[in-house]
């Protein structure tokens, strides 16, 4: 394959932060590069070397002003668009994205419509930074055909492990600030990675025994020196002889440590470095009710196009549900009509009780030039601590708590928010693809967090496995209706279970419906509350 770029020891570094250093590889005619690495590593930053927007500060990037370069960046607050080719319009057709304004578009929407124009441009080498957030399942697949279809050169950065396995011909990670260059998918490649720290970790124990052995002689014959030494002062008519041992002794030491040093210069390997921690935990402690919303024949429309229409539906504190949908379908909007922050027909009914945190997937919705210390003020050095740890156990390094949030990666972005919900006590959480730009150690993280959090998740999401470790109900947003579904992997009922599981929900939620009106000093609250249960208890055996 013909070389279009050639990476020579190229270094970055942003003020006094290193980012990588020695970074060597190649870019060939026709190879779907994928980068990965850890959130703030500097996979970004090596797509605006390679498109030419950052100069390194050392090395040399080749054959860049003899190709034509586009990319996609991963997120944009504004994208004017006045025309659009019949290229585009043919893409956008596929991915069935309404001609609206920019601004009036799903976040799902908004990439397809820059991944259009990306496509478009027939560029010999696009760059493309997450271009899996944000789309459906079915938007998704499609991209992947875009990309395998191609006949340039695609470099893309992914936290997306099946993207990546399906596309990629190549890997490039950023880890301890270089790059390593792999041929394969990232399944391919985790494979390598585990076999070489384990061939490099068993390589290191070895070097260690032998550096144990070496050292123990070495103290052995240097206890025989210094006795040999005690006894040439001592005694008479042996003197020269226990000195002249002595001596060969130490000399024996010297050439033992020699020899070590020259070996160790030669081929010393390095103790495995151990993955980094991602560490953080969500809980509340604020006591509620057993109602948590109620909407009431809810509609929502913007002009001519309908996104909700008659939607009826409730939740109990302590559900975790999952919102689904195509995009587009209306899944943020809805969770801002819940907040009073979209107006609807129709009403919805929130509990006095509720305390809640919204994560919105905005990344432009912080204060940019804000640093983490002003952002996060706090009075005491004991709560400033208390932040700063929690930083430091979700992967920032000390620069982070000076440094403007607007200079952060997206994914560092995202944790920044999260860390406002981590610092408060909040006992409903709003979560609007909150996987999104995380590294794969922060969403596992996530997952742990969000699923022994004791409050309740309403979550958009098209991670379809993270859904399924944080949430036990859905709601699938479908035809302008709200439906309540069963999961596909759940054992599947009779009709007459559904039947009858269906009579004790609508029972349940009549006498949902009148605790909500009563105080447990009420006579008739014990009486209900006991129905309550009970009928629980039974749904729950239905499932």
């Amino acid at each position: 394959m013909k070389e279009l770029l050639k990476l020579q020891d190229v270094r970055y570094e942003i003020k006094d932060t290193l980012l990588f250093e020695h970074v060597t590889g190649t870019v060939k005619q026709g190879e779907v590069i994928g980068i990965i690495g850890r959130n703030g590593a500097g996979k970004s930053t090596l797509l605006q070397l390679i498109q030419g927007a950052l100069l390194p500060t050392a090395g040399v990037i080749q054959g860049l002003s003899a190709v034509k370069i586009t990319i996609v960046e991963q997120e944009l607050a504004h994208f004017d668009k006045p025309a659009i080719s019949a290229r585009e319009a043919d893409l956008l057709a596929k991915w069935q994205v309404p001609n609206r304004s920019f601004a009036a578009l799903s976040g799902g929407e908004k990439l397809k419509m820059r991944l259009a124009e990306g496509f478009a441009q027939n560029a010999q080498i696009l760059l493309l930074d997450e271009p899996t957030n944000h789309l459906d399942e079915q938007s998704t697949a499609f991209l992947i055909k875009q990309v395998q279809n191609n006949k340039g050169t695609i470099i893309v950065v992914s936290h997306d492990r099946y993207f990546l396995d399906r596309v990629a011909t190549k890997i490039w990670s950023i880890e301890e600030q270089s790059l390593i260059e792999h041929y394969g998918n990232y399944t391919s490649y985790m494979a390598e990675r585990e076999h070489r720290r384990l061939t490099q970790q068993r390589a290191y124990e070895k070097q260690q025994k032998n550096i144990d052995r070496i050292e123990a002689q070495m103290q052995e014959l240097t206890s025989w020196s210094q006795k040999g030494h005690a006894q040439s002062t001592k005694l008479e008519g042996f003197k020269e002889y226990h000195r002249v041992k002595a001596k060969r002794l130490d000399a024996q030491v010297k050439s033992k440590k020699r020899r070590l040093e020259a070996e160790l210069a030669k081929a010393r390997v390095e103790a495995v470095e151990p993955e980094a921690d991602i560490c953080f935990s969500l809980n509340t402690n604020q006591r509620v009710g057993k109602r948590l919303l109620e909407s009431k024949h809810l509609s929502l429309s913007f002009g001519d196009r309908t996104l909700l229409k008659d939607v009826s539906i409730t939740a109990q504190f302590g559900d975790k549900i999952a919102i689904t949908g195509k995009n587009g379908s209306g899944k943020t909007s809805f969770l801002k009509v819940l907040l009073g922050k979209l107006e609807a027909e129709g009403e919805v009914w929130l509990s006095p009780a509720a305390t809640i945190g919204y994560l919105t997937q905005e990344v432009f919705d912080l204060p940019l030039d804000q640093t983490p210390e002003q952002y996060f003020y706090q009075e005491t050095f004991e709560e400033r601590g208390k932040v700063r740890n929690l930083m430091k156990n979700l992967g920032f390094t000390p620069t982070h708590w000076t440094s403007a949030i607007g200079k952060m990666s997206m994914g560092e972005r995202v944790k920044c928010k999260l860390m406002a919900y981590i610092l408060e006590d909040k006992n409903v959480l709003l979560l609007d693809e909150p996987t999104n730009h995380l590294d794969l150690p922060s969403r596992e993280q996530l997952e742990r967090t969000l699923a022994q959090y004791n409050g309740t998740l309403l979550v958009v999401s098209h991670d379809r496995y993270f859904l399924e470790k944080v949430t036990n109900s859905v709601w699938e947003i479908d035809n302008q209706h709200i439906k309540k579904k069963w999961r596909k992997d759940a054992p599947k009922q009779v009709d007459d279970t559904v039947a009858l599981r269906l009579k004790l929900e609508t029972e349940r939620q009549e006498i949902l419906g009148k605790l909500s009106f009563l105080t447990a000093k009420d006579k008739d609250y014990p009486m209900l509350d006991q129905k309550f249960n009970e009928l629980t208890k039974q749904i729950n055996e239905l499932k």
